[in-house]
């Protein structure tokens, strides 16, 4: 079973649980998510939730963007 890259995102939020936590759903579908990717919308939930893990620096006030 190939891994998709997110699992590496999955880990640093914490594992599964944890992410099925911040998402509201079930464990098995973020264990999908290590095959397959996470879905576009959670991402992009997870990515507000912790910019830290994927890289955004929250930009400081005043800073252009």
């Amino acid at each position: 079973m190939d891994k998709h890259p997110d699992t590496q995102i999955i880990d640093a939020l914490g594992g599964t649980a944890a992410v099925a936590s911040l998402c509201n759903v079930k464990s098995p579908s973020v264990s999908e998510w290590r095959r397959v990717g996470i879905p576009d919308a959670r991402r992009q939930y997870l990515e507000l939730l912790r910019p830290d893990i994927f890289g955004l620096a929250p930009q400081q006030e005043g800073e252009a963007a």
